[in-house]
């Protein structure tokens, strides 16, 4: 077991510890990693530990003793809303990452359906299969059932807005459509499920927790994003993540709805007990101030044009692993336009694939349905993108010849 110290050491001491025991980490610094981190180099990464420091023994909980931490929170989301057409009067909050985005979207939703009297009985989620995990977790949370839709059948990897609405019954709650989903990379057709949304009078939540920071920027730079946001009128709720695409610190992100008539049924607020009362708008007592001001100060650093820069970046980096994957005989995973991409191999397991580039030194992802190689890109990679096509390369060939396995140079640029 492990016991603290009767004695502390000097802190060089144990830095230059922390130091070494992350030697055998992913080094995400050189680009050779495109999950978890989204890396805008080394600029922006200073500005995060700066904005973080700057507030870091702040509480958000108190918006009384620290107004400007509620200022700069107010200020994110209207930024947010801002670039996801929120109409007048729409709101949000800030939490802690995309999983709690989604928790409280959905309990606000939950809640939203009782005070209408929808039966609390059989509560039920629809959404497609390729939705973020983290609705189930928040459906284990509140005992509410999910229901999983299978994708359109025509490739695209898109929701089928025809079959999602057959799932809806008196008990759904909500649907969902993602912008995009996280497994490849598709934006789901919002304004279609929106349709659907409001034909059956059921809450549609749009899950942006990668792309409300991205496709704004992506549209502005000329890519045919279609609508996916508060610009669809059923849209009642999105996620988005700062700490993703808005290259803020961990963890932030947005929980966002059309009106502070849907957001009242969010904040938790009780007096009933021997302390002070306590209204909190998210699942978390404390937040940390050091998350709201490095996303405030990014943003403000970066503006519009340093996102369209970014993000520009980012697509056109995309735009060249999808024409290196296609020479090697990959298929894309659908039509990507984001940072998101998978792609698949007609003869060579991907999870194969996957083994070997990451014995050559990238951490990457997989996608399980299709078996593909999945990447997050981030500005970063256009660094790379060359080094990786030759390492994937490589690793194909090594599979195709049996080589797999084998004892290879990592190269690292």
């Amino acid at each position: 077991m492990i016991t603290m110290p009767e004695k502390g050491r000097d802190w060089s001491d144990v830095r230059e510890e922390m130091i070494a025991r992350g030697g055998g980490d992913a080094q995400w610094r050189d680009g050779r990693t495109t999950v978890y981190v989204f890396n805008a180099g080394p600029e922006i990464s200073n500005i995060q530990h700066d904005a973080y420091g700057l507030y870091m023994a702040e509480n958000g909980l108190g918006p009384l003793a620290f107004p400007s931490l509620a200022q700069m929170e107010k200020e994110v989301i209207g930024m947010g809303l801002s670039l996801l057409h929120g109409p007048e009067g729409s709101t949000g909050a800030m939490t802690s990452g995309g999983t709690d985005s989604i928790t409280m979207a959905m309990k606000t939703a939950r809640d939203y359906a009782r005070s209408r009297g929808k039966p609390r009985e059989g509560q039920n989620v629809v959404l497609p299969q390729s939705a973020h995990l983290a609705f189930d977790k928040a459906a284990h949370l509140m005992d509410i059932e999910i229901r999983r839709v299978p994708l359109k059948t025509d490739g695209s990897y898109e929701a089928d807005p025809v079959a999602m609405g057959e799932a809806v019954d008196a008990a759904t709650i909500m649907m969902v459509g993602s912008a995009p989903n996280f497994p490849h990379g598709i934006i789901d057709p919002i304004a279609a499920l929106g349709q659907v949304a409001e034909q059956k009078d059921v809450w549609l939540h749009v899950d942006a927790c990668v792309g409300g920071y991205f496709a704004p920027f992506a549209r502005m730079n000329g890519v045919p994003v279609p609508e996916f946001d508060f610009e669809v009128p059923a849209v009642k709720s999105m996620s988005a993540d700062l700490h993703k695409y808005g290259y803020c610190a961990k963890g932030a992100s947005t929980v966002l709805f059309r009106s502070e008539e849907l957001y009242a049924h969010m904040p938790f607020d009780m007096a009933g007990w021997s302390g002070a009362p306590m209204k909190t708008p998210t699942l978390a007592g404390t937040r940390p101030g050091g998350a709201i001001s490095a996303a405030w100060g990014v943003m403000n650093t970066l503006g519009i044009e340093g996102y369209k820069r970014l993000q520009g970046q980012v697509c056109a980096t995309r735009e060249r692993i999808e024409e290196g994957v296609k020479r090697l005989g990959f298929d894309v995973v659908g039509n990507p336009m984001l940072g998101l991409v998978a792609f698949s191999h007609p003869n060579v397991h991907a999870f194969a694939i996957y083994g070997e580039i990451f014995r050559r030194g990238w951490f990457t992802s997989v996608t399980k349905e299709p078996p593909s190689l999945h990447l997050m890109l981030s500005p970063k990679h256009a660094e790379v993108a060359d080094a990786y096509l030759a390492d994937l390369d490589a690793s194909v060939k090594a599979v195709q010849a049996g080589t797999a396995g084998e004892k290879v140079e990592a190269r690292y640029s």
